[in-house]
């Protein structure tokens, strides 16, 4: 039998309160509607039909912050009542044109928002509330990641990078009621310890923790690459009878019985040797292009909903893909009824991939293989419309085949321990599997600003007496949050793919001001000066915008 690990990476960054539309709070709305909702319905769907589940679901700290903030639960609503009124405005629109299939499409679209709407109320509106009852019942595993999705292996100090974490899994645990011990390193980006020389700013070698290091400290068990990092990996200690041994760098070459850097069994990952207890599994590369693809994959077929074109400004969709050529100009109506044959086709064919991966694996090497897959949890609903039906039916399939065993990723390691442990290289899953998306000539200037941030942080943070100064240790929490925020790889990303340049600009510059304020401000109150009615303005702009990760510790900041 071999198994199949599905992982849905759900992240969305810090937008609440921080503009609306085209960029600003309409993403969590649109998340939250085009695949929280969906997706949660999948995994009860999934149960009613007497199956589970058992995928892994990322909800990054950041994005569980948001879905249960005030303005989140009291926003959606009035979000989706706008949405039903749009519906019911091309209704009209449309019965003036003549076209009564658009119209029939428009009362489709009224009745989908009003019952989700009616659904969200049901929840208490509290989304989170409602993944963690079905992580409990055991229907799902939700992962952890860090604080704000910072780009491990660009940030300055070791510090940050375990400040990242212990934040996130602080958070995750105080929203959701348990710790995670599965993980998603923001991008899948992973660097081994040893000598490094920061790219900018600083022209000193130093020696920093590896991330499996930082992982095995704060009790993380697995997280997930892309499958280049097991191409670079370096064979160090095997598991034979439940007990570590070191073994040397030349193992993997002549071991071959162990199927080492195989992209279908988990390995322990290990900066210096030692057994650290915490496994990677790699991205199959061949089951994920099933989906991932712009040639092959299921989300491109003409017949599903067509993303890209919308009736109007910020509009709703009505028009299907009809062909990966054709224009906007140039696309046919939806047809829902010619959807059910696609996804039965498509939901088949990906689960008979997924056999036929594990079973030529079992033939291969007489080892029982695991296929990983991990997607951005949007493309399921949001940008794929079909998507969370399709995981549906794909599971339902796999559930009833005899040769495939759906688990989590902690059920994974329960049932098929890793037997070898590498060293990895560096990398993520980005374009060009290394860090170029986040660190170029065009960023340079953004990453000089957060490593000034950081360096002035730690500074203050190992000179003022905050311990005894409760006004210093409030300035300083304060500008603790605003330095995660500034390292979000959010803003670099969306300023070097062009989808949003100026309001990750603006993200940035405006974190970074209002770092400077709040460690000024500590300063001031260490000489004993009092706060004036601009530090109260500052201070009260900051709560506004930015209230997130209630209970942040200073001591999470420490070594």
């Amino acid at each position: 039998m071999g198994r199949f690990c599905l992982v849905l990476h759900g992240h969305l960054p810090h937008v609440l309160h921080h503009g609306r539309w085209p960029h600003g709070e309409s993403w969590v709305f649109e998340g939250a509607s085009g695949s929280w909702m969906p997706l949660l319905a999948t995994i009860d769907a999934v149960a009613e039909a007497g199956a589970r589940a058992g995928f892994t679901l990322g909800l990054t700290p950041v994005l569980l912050e948001q879905l249960a903030h005030p303005r989140f639960q009291s926003g959606f609503p009035l979000w989706l009542d706008e949405r039903i009124e749009r519906a019911r405005r091309d209704q009209e629109t449309f019965r003036g044109w003549g076209d009564a299939h658009l119209v029939y499409l428009a009362e489709r679209w009224e009745q989908h928002f009003a019952e989700q709407r009616a659904a969200f109320d049901a929840l208490d509106r509290n989304l989170p509330a409602a993944f963690a009852a079905r992580w409990a019942s055991g229907q799902i595993e939700i992962m952890g990641s860090f604080a704000t999705h910072g780009y491990a292996p660009l940030l300055l100090h070791d510090r940050s990078v375990r400040a990242q974490l212990r934040v996130g899994l602080d958070s995750s645990e105080r929203i959701l009621g348990r710790r995670p011990t599965s993980l998603w390193l923001p991008e899948c980006a992973y660097r081994p310890g040893g000598r490094w020389t920061p790219p900018c700013l600083h022209g000193d070698e130093r020696v920093r923790l590896g991330v499996d290091q930082v992982l095995a400290s704060e009790g993380v068990r697995a997280f997930f690459v892309d499958a280049h990092l097991f191409q670079g990996a370096r064979s160090e200690g095997v598991v034979e009878d439940g007990r570590y041994r070191k073994v040397g760098w030349d193992q993997a070459g002549w071991d071959t019985g162990r199927a080492w850097r195989s992209l279908l069994e988990p390995h322990l990952v290990t900066t210096d040797g030692s057994d650290t207890g915490v496994a990677a599994l790699a991205r199959h590369p061949r089951v994920s292009e099933q989906v991932w693809s712009g040639e092959v994959g299921y989300p491109g077929d003409g017949r599903y909903l067509e993303f890209h074109k919308r009736h109007g400004s910020d509009g709703l969709p009505y028009w299907k893909i009809t062909g990966n050529k054709v224009g906007l100009g140039d696309k046919h109506r939806y047809v829902p009824d010619d959807v059910a044959s696609a996804l039965h086709e498509h939901a088949h064919h990906f689960a008979s991939v997924v056999r036929d991966t594990v079973a030529e694996y079992q033939r291969d090497t007489g080892r029982p293989g695991v296929v990983c897959a991990p997607f951005d949890a949007e493309l399921f609903g949001h940008w794929w419309h079909e998507g969370p039906t399709f995981l549906r039916d794909a599971l339902l399939s796999l559930h009833h085949d005899p040769a495939v065993e759906v688990c989590t990723a902690s059920e994974l390691l329960e049932r098929q321990p890793p037997d070898k442990a590498v060293w990895l290289p560096e990398g993520s899953w980005g374009a060009g599997g290394d860090h170029r998306v986040w660190w170029n000539d065009e960023l340079r200037w953004t990453w000089e600003l957060e490593y000034r941030a950081e360096d002035r942080f730690y500074q203050l943070l190992d000179s003022l007496a905050w311990r005894e100064h409760e006004g210093v240790r409030h300035a300083l929490t304060l500008a603790a949050r605003e330095l995660l925020l500034l390292q979000a790889s959010d803003w670099p990303f969306v300023v070097h793919t062009k989808g949003a340049v100026d309001y990750g600009y603006t993200r940035i510059c405006g974190h970074a001001e209002r770092f400077d304020r709040l460690m000024n401000l500590a300063w001031k109150r260490s000489e004993g000066r009092d706060d004036d009615a601009v530090d109260q303005l500052a201070i009260d702009q900051v709560e506004g915008l930015d209230g997130l990760f209630d209970g942040l510790s200073l001591e999470a900041f420490c070594a």
